[in-house]
């Protein structure tokens, strides 16, 4: 079978975009590329699941406790990431959205690897003869980038380096575009948000049907939101639509 040309992300959707309801953004970032550049290398992968987080009326959410030192690119300009360090052992990439003031964003969970997959590998730490064949093994393939820490060590996302990034400016280390893909509304699941004990009924986690790449259990969800055992048959997002 020949290899499936990596997708080339095009200009990043502009500051409007984010400046909308988060739940809105959330749905349309899926499908869209994470991209971490360096000179003339790119490290990206296709966003497959997200969280929306509504403000200060968002139990949930950091900007629920008000503005602060920690979170208070949240408060600022629609379109910048937020990063911050969790359970003393990853970081979390979320964007900021709504317009300045409303502490909006969406956090971003899961990715399909897509570009530097042996880059993103390497970054995670993973022993080089893994790194070299990483993308001919399909189960260490899915646990590249499922989850918000193992998608921001593949991509070298810390806090230090890239909180308050423009990812609207596709000069900057950080950005988010897309290359064409397109999700259809029927192939994006909503269920409660995970790792929460407040509003944790709230149906704002949003995933794209069947991809084996979102996080959790090992289990990918049908159109329904009900669980389906991952293979290695997929849907190919690495195909533009």
């Amino acid at each position: 079978m020949p290899k499936v040309p990596s997708p080339r992300p095009k200009r990043p959707p502009a500051r409007r975009f984010y400046a909308r309801d988060p739940r809105r953004v959330a749905r349309e970032l899926l499908g869209k590329l994470v991209v971490r550049r360096e000179g003339k290398k790119l490290r990206a992968g296709r966003v497959v699941e997200v969280e929306a987080y509504l403000g200060a009326g968002d139990l949930a959410a950091h900007a629920a406790a008000g503005k602060t030192a920690r979170n208070a690119v949240l408060f600022g300009p629609p379109g910048h990431a937020y990063v911050y360090f969790i359970y003393g052992n990853h970081y979390c990439l979320n964007v900021s959205c709504e317009p300045e003031g409303e502490a909006g964003c969406v956090l971003v969970r899961a990715l399909e690897p897509v570009e530097g997959i042996r880059a993103m590998a390497k970054a995670r730490g993973l022993p080089a003869a893994t790194c070299a064949d990483i993308e001919s093994r399909p189960k260490l393939l899915r646990h590249l980038t499922s989850g918000p820490g193992r998608l921001c060590a593949a991509l070298s996302i810390t806090r230090a380096r890239d909180n308050g990034t423009d990812v609207t400016d596709a000069a900057s280390g950080l950005f988010i575009a897309g290359d064409g893909f397109r999700v259809r509304p029927r192939d994006i699941v909503a269920t409660p948000r995970v790792g929460i004990t407040k509003a944790e009924n709230e149906k704002l986690r949003y995933v794209i049907a069947d991809s084996m790449f979102v996080s959790g259990t090992g289990k990918s969800l049908n159109h329904e939101g009900h669980e389906g055992t991952r293979t290695g048959k997929r849907k190919n997002l690495r195909e533009t639509s």
